[in-house]
């Protein structure tokens, strides 16, 4: 037992004291959770009370904001909106600095603070000055309607969880966004451990954490401790409309986050932080309640729905779906013959994943007919084929997978060019490049939109260039990477997570000195190194034979497959694709995943895989693919995600506004560029005189190539794989993990050291 456990049971034994004190308060608070959460079903049931034991007591006492007289409320006038300083989200942090929670909570939901514990407000939006300590006087008569036309209350509104993390790395605490407040949402920022953090123990040794899965556990704990506080009536907001939200590693844990919702195989994880609503029983089992005066509520560590930008998972997969992708374009010039032939046996390597998992899918989920017989009403099996000669144009590759991929990106461009109408400050132009005249532009219908998109007869505005990325701007955001990005160039709009508020900011926050947080180019190699990028000719950088880089794969994997403390393998426990449909996890209602079509982070093949899985498990799944979009695209002609929540609140929950999006208020004023800047596609792309689009799969894989800008096989090159810090440990920021690539490395041993680190 750790020291902060030890002391935290001996002052349970003070806080039991004060618990018969508190009991009719506890009463009352009860009260409060049973109309707070009256449309939850399965997340904060009640139930008889459990036997609790000192340690549960002392978690739930300490993690219940009523009691902590640190905490205080600031008043947003600008936003109306009322945000909580950083407390901690457990209650034996490792690194307290990024293991908090911050909530912003719409002014209309809120009468005032309570500062005497009478339960009326004293200080209150019109009375605020500065920073108080007190509780929250919920108004559960108020609502709030939404930009959208969807209305909430106190008890209904949705909670946002932005989930930082951006390139797996650690997210410090920050205040919580109130962007997000003006449409009724809770907001919520919570800070985590990530690659390449380290502490010092007890005797002053650093070690590494933030280790998979510390940095999902510790958005997992965040949404325990949220939910909570509402059950106990010291937070507005619906235990059940729970959303994750975040762009890329960020993207990649709200997917996870939604994935891995309340499985067991992360309670170990939780409970040693001193999570609330999950304990382990005397006799090793497991209980998810907490007790609020004379009743048990279930609290679980899932969410009703995600909105994942470029959501960089599943890793496990990565290399080889990234290596397949390129692979497709038969006239893909690789750096070194090396790796086009890694990226050859990789490639088979997938057709045998895939084909291994006896996917199937109904033509009626994705609206695509799969086998070509006229109707979308089958199931169809899922499988990649090879025939050289038959599939020669993309190196001998086919079947119903990769008609399902280039469905997606065909009706991904055909969602596009059907939104034109939406476009702001678009210039259009003749077949001769003249710019056209008002009046012609404001006669232009769709399809004539989508045939001069097509050609290149454009130059664009605000809208489809960029934009607010992904409508979040709530959550942790942290310093940009060192370097250049992903993609090159920042979109337009605001960065994936959003960022503090002036209004909220609070500048006297600085990490511990024995905290350091992994961001900047510290990607690729162990110990901080940097890899090869997308144009190196040089297979490794890291070692000088084969030979070497094999027997470090074998020792890597070797450890990783042993196990960590719980006997868990860190790259499986990363892997959603595990837990998506498993008994043991309660799958969101709804999910959608947008990447960049262009973008090269990742292979379009992850998102698709996710939504397969989700699909068959009766999830509600979109993904998009948004047409030249990079890396955590923007959101683009009238979309949002404020649009995307309130659609499927109305759509799943009994009483809710039907919400549509709004209709497009056609351009009436020709835009003032001078020149066509559009790339003409009308060589490889058709376009018919009702607007519809088509391409080949041949010309799908070219323009992913064109557009990506990583090293193959994957993320960071050819010798550590995607994020590979991840699955580092105590003693090593990072350990090659892909079972994939050491079974091609192994198999195909003599081949490729004859051409590893050759001249290109």
């Amino acid at each position: 037992m750790t020291f902060k456990k030890l002391l935290a049971v001996l002052l349970s034994l003070a806080l039991m004291l004060c618990c018969v004190a508190c009991s009719s308060d506890s009463g009352s608070v009860s009260d409060s959770a049973d109309s707070t959460d009256s449309t939850s079903s399965d997340e904060s049931s009640e139930e008889e009370v459990e036997e609790v034991s000192e340690e549960q007591l002392y978690i739930e006492e300490t993690l219940n904001i009523a009691n902590n007289s640190e905490l205080t409320w600031t008043y947003s006038s600008d936003s109306d909106a009322w945000v909580m300083s950083i407390v901690s989200a457990v209650a034996y942090p490792e690194l307290a600095d990024y293991q908090g929670v911050s909530v912003a909570v719409p002014g209309a939901y809120i009468t005032g603070i309570d500062t005497d514990g009478d339960g009326t407000a004293d200080i209150t939006a019109d009375s605020y000055s500065e920073a108080v300590n007190g509780t929250l006087v919920i108004d559960n008569d108020a609502s709030v309607t939404s930009e959208n036309g969807q209305i909430y209350t106190a008890q209904t509104a949705p909670v946002i969880i932005n989930t930082g993390a951006a390139g797996y790395s650690a997210q410090e605490n920050q205040l919580a966004s109130t962007s997000n407040c003006a449409n009724g949402y809770i907001n919520v920022a919570c800070g985590n451990r990530g690659k390449q953090s380290t502490a010092e123990d007890e005797d002053g040794n650093t070690y590494y954490t933030g280790d998979a899965p510390d940095c999902l556990v510790d958005q997992k704990d965040a949404i325990r401790f949220v939910k909570y506080n509402i059950l106990l009536g010291n937070l507005p907001g619906s235990t059940e409309y729970f959303v994750s939200t975040g762009g890329s590693g960020g993207g990649a844990h709200a997917a996870m986050v939604a994935a891995t919702s309340n499985n067991s195989v992360y309670y170990d994880y939780e409970i040693s932080q001193g999570a609330v609503g999950v304990y382990e029983r005397s006799d090793g089992s497991y209980s998810t309640k907490v007790t609020i005066g004379d009743t048990s509520y279930e609290i679980f560590d899932g969410v009703w729905g995600c909105v994942a930008y470029s959501a960089i998972t599943s890793l496990a997969e990565a290399d080889m779906a990234m290596a397949f992708e390129y692979y497709l374009d038969a006239d893909y010039s690789f750096n070194t013959e090396f790796q086009k032939l890694l990226a050859q046996y990789l490639s088979e390597e997938y057709m045998t994943y895939i084909n291994d998992q006896n996917l199937t899918i109904e033509e009626s989920a994705v609206g695509f007919d799969l086998n070509d017989d006229g109707d979308t009403d089958d199931t169809v099996e899922l499988t990649i084929e090879y025939d050289e000669d038959g599939y020669a144009d993309t190196n001998g590759y086919g079947g119903t997978y990769l008609t399902l991929y280039l469905c997606e990106f065909v009706s991904n461009l055909q969602w596009y060019v059907d939104n034109l109408d939406y476009d702001d400050g678009w210039t259009w132009f003749d077949s001769d490049g003249n710019a056209l005249s008002d009046e012609e532009v404001a006669a232009m219908t769709t399809a004539e939109k989508a045939q001069a998109f097509i050609e290149g007869r454009y130059a664009q505005g605000s809208s489809g260039s960029g934009g607010e990325i992904g409508g979040m701007g709530g959550g942790p955001t942290g310093d940009l990477p060192d370097g250049d990005l992903p993609d090159g160039d920042l979109p337009d709009g605001d960065l994936p997570d959003g960022g503090i508020d002036i209004d909220t900011a609070d500048t006297d926050s600085d990490a511990v000195d024995t905290v350091t947080s992994g961001m900047g180019d510290e990607v690729g190699t162990p110990d901080a190194g940097t890899t090869q990028g997308t144009g190196s000719g040089i297979d490794s950088s890291n070692y000088s034979t084969f030979e070497e880089m094999l027997e470090a794969y074998q020792s890597d994997i070797e450890e990783v497959e042993a196990g960590d403390e719980y006997g868990n393998n860190q790259v499986e426990l990363y892997n959603p694709l595990n837990y998506i449909g498993a008994d043991t996890t309660e799958n969101p209602t709804w999910t959608r995943i947008m990447m960049g079509a262009s973008e090269g982070d990742m292979s379009m093949f992850s998102s698709l895989n996710l939504q397969i899985a989700w699909l068959n498990a009766g999830t509600d799944a979109t993904i998009e693919w948004q047409w030249d979009g990079g890396h955590v695209p923007s959101e683009i002609f009238g979309e949002s995600l404020s649009l995307t929540i309130d659609t499927k609140y109305g759509e799943y929950v009994d009483g809710a506004v039907s919400v549509t999006k709004a209709e497009a208020e056609a351009q009436t004023t020709n835009g003032s560029a001078t020149e066509a800047t559009g790339t003409d596609l009308s060589d490889w792309v058709s376009v018919t005189d009702d607007g519809e689009v088509s391409f080949s799969l041949a010309d799908a894989a070219s323009y992913r190539t064109s557009g990506a800008s990583k090293a193959v096989p994957g993320f960071d090159g050819i010798d550590y794989g995607q994020e590979t810090y991840e699955f580092g440990s105590e003693t090593q920021d990072a350990r090659h993990f892909d079972k994939y690539v050491l079974d091609v490395l192994t198999e195909h041993a003599e081949e490729l050291a004859e051409l590893f680190n050759s001249e290109s």
